[in-house]
């Protein structure tokens, strides 16, 4: 949900139903006031909405004027996010996009359709009276949008809190868009989306909104159990942190554990929020602070298949190596952050390696024993930190480890210690 107007700090007003009783009302405000108390750092750090050059070269790029955007941040969708939408829609030429909370990313959405295919953006959102300002706003902007007024009235029997009243939905939906509902309904509230999963098509996409934030860090966790023909990852080039959620089995439908989630309308509540701060959340705990060893699968897979496209391009007479190691123009072009490499190894082969989300970087080497390894590099999210973890898959041992938002991973035939030994030689924590 985002306006046009200047941003405060705390989203539009919303007040509960009469109907609401009053121990619900009791649990939702512990919860609030527990994620508000852990979750101020992320709120401080999304104010500013991005760099105001990042937003005049996504607007250029969708050939809107500058000043076509609302101010930005805070509760509103930041330039991250924005260009998230614009690159998925750019990439899958949706017929169907649904969007939850509507706003600046509901013009965005709505432009970049009209670019790219020229499909349909069915919005929704709570506040009856911004949905008509929104709509004019499109239209003034000649932008045809099938927006809608959708109260938060309904209950989830998974998820807490109040989720919208939304009816009319495409059988199929290519992406979905979650800007919605705002925190202060539930800090959970929107892992109610999952209800529209089931429609996503063989090559459809979720995108969460703050993702970065304490309770959809908890929601993200879920959903990764609830729905493993999803690959979700977290990325960190915004703001506030984007949730990207991938359909990667294509020959059965996407289908989720229901039962595993009744809990949170049955069990304590009160009792979790005992737990979140005894377990530590705020010291970075383990109740999802920290991601799930399963989103790393994607990340060791692409990095082996970099290993593997590596050594059959040196094989290959007609496949030119490059063993140019620009550190400074790959961090300008990809924003990727390269580790300090020993002196005495040598850079055979330096290649850009798609991946789902964005450029990653690999690079084969040889140490000064002569050890042929691959050093892959992406913007991604792993079990790891500074310290290198291990893996196995079937070409050979994989260590990798974090730094920031990059992540790496140190791939080659030798044995595990010495690859650790390796790895911990170019790794911050070493």
């Amino acid at each position: 949900m985002t306006s046009r107007e200047l941003t405060g700090f705390l989203s539009l007003n919303e007040s509960d139903p009469v109907t609401d009783d009053l121990s619900r009302r009791v649990s939702d405000m512990a919860w609030r006031l527990t994620f508000g108390a852990i979750g101020w750092p992320w709120l401080l750090a999304s104010l500013s909405g991005g760099r105001k050059a990042d937003k005049r070269a996504l607007l250029d790029e969708l050939k809107l004027p500058h000043d076509a955007l609302p101010h930005l941040g805070s509760w509103k969708a930041d330039v991250g996010f924005l260009r998230h939408i614009v690159r998925e829609i750019a990439r899958l030429r949706p017929t169907h996009v649904v969007e939850l909370g509507a706003g600046a990313s509901s013009l965005i959405a709505a432009r970049a359709l009209q670019l790219h295919g020229g499909g349909q953006l069915h919005s929704f959102d709570q506040h009856g009276g911004f949905v008509d300002a929104t709509r004019q706003w499109l239209a003034d902007h000649a932008l045809d949008v099938d927006i809608r007024h959708a109260p938060l009235t309904h209950e989830s029997a998974d998820w807490p809190g109040r989720w919208y009243a939304i009816d009319r939905l495409p059988e199929q939906i290519d992406l979905i868009i979650i800007d919605g509902p705002p925190w202060s309904v539930h800090p959970l509230v929107r892992g109610a989306a999952d209800s529209l999963f089931a429609r996503l098509s063989s090559h459809g996409v979720v995108l969460l909104d703050d993702a970065a934030r304490p309770g959809e860090r908890l929601v993200a966790r879920r959903w990764r159990k609830r729905w493993p023909h999803i690959d979700f990852r977290l990325m960190h080039d915004g703001t506030k942190g984007t949730l990207v959620g991938r359909r990667r089995d294509m020959s059965r439908p996407v289908a989720n554990d229901n039962e595993a989630g009744r809990g949170w309308r049955h069990v304590g509540r009160a009792a979790a929020i005992a737990a979140l701060l005894a377990t530590g959340w705020i010291g970075r705990g383990a109740l999802g602070e920290f991601p799930q060893a399963a989103q790393a699968s994607t990340f060791l897979d692409e990095a082996a298949a970099s290993r593997r496209a590596g050594l059959l391009r040196q094989q290959m007479a007609s496949q030119v190596e490059s063993a140019k190691l620009d550190d400074a123009e790959i961090r300008r072009s990809t924003g990727i952050v390269l580790p300090r490499l020993p002196a005495n190894w040598q850079v055979r082969d330096v290649q850009l390696f798609p991946t789902a989300d964005s450029p990653a970087i690999a690079i084969a080497l040889t140490t000064e024993k002569g050890e042929q390894l691959s050093l892959f590099a992406d913007r991604a999210e792993t079990p790891a930190e500074g310290q290198p973890l291990i893996a196995e898959r079937r070409d050979g041992t994989v260590a990798y480890w974090e730094a920031g938002d990059m992540a790496y991973a140190l791939t080659g035939k030798a044995d595990t210690p010495r690859l650790m030994a390796l790895a911990e030689r170019i790794a911050p924590a070493a």
